[in-house]
């Protein structure tokens, strides 16, 4: 099982879009059970409520169900993930900074999503919840899921 798991500040707009886009592409490419996609958040703020509105309707639009809930990522995490994708460069900073609090056996592969994309012009996804633009950070979000995706299965020969 490859574990994967989206990471930004309140576990509300972005890593929620990026863990339903990701699932839905691992399902229609036939792999659902060789992977367990999550998303958290670095924060506390949102804990225990759904997706942002304008995460959930984009979401919608595009014909993606989304049902988790906010939670923040644990030092346990760390061994949990194979994989952990923040969403901007900052998310990364403090997931290293955590990471080097809490050294793990595991080595999870500790990356940023639009490391992966090839459209994009942006190198962070951009926070809707200040910005609005759901349907540009969606876009941003698919091209890096579409990358990742394709280099973990190349990783991992499926």
């Amino acid at each position: 099982m490859i574990r994967v798991v989206f990471v930004c500040l309140g576990n509300i707009c972005r890593s929620p879009m990026a863990e339903a886009v990701f699932t839905d592409l691992v399902e229609k490419a036939g792999l659902s059970d060789h992977f367990d996609v999550d998303s958290a958040g670095t924060s506390n703020y949102h804990v225990g409520e759904s997706a942002h509105r304008g995460t959930r309707k984009v979401l919608s639009q595009h014909g993606i169900a989304y049902q988790g809930r906010s939670r923040q990522f644990t030092p346990a995490d760390l061994n949990t993930f194979d994989y952990i994708v923040a969403m901007d460069s900052e998310n990364e900073s403090d997931l290293r900074q955590l990471a080097n609090r809490h050294p793990t056996a595991n080595k999870p592969k500790l990356v940023k999503l639009l490391n992966y994309a090839r459209q994009t012009h942006y190198t962070d996804v951009p926070d809707p919840y200040y910005v609005g633009r759901f349907e540009d950070v969606y876009q941003a979000v698919l091209d890096g899921c579409v990358g990742l995706l394709a280099q973990i299965r190349n990783d991992h020969k499926l």
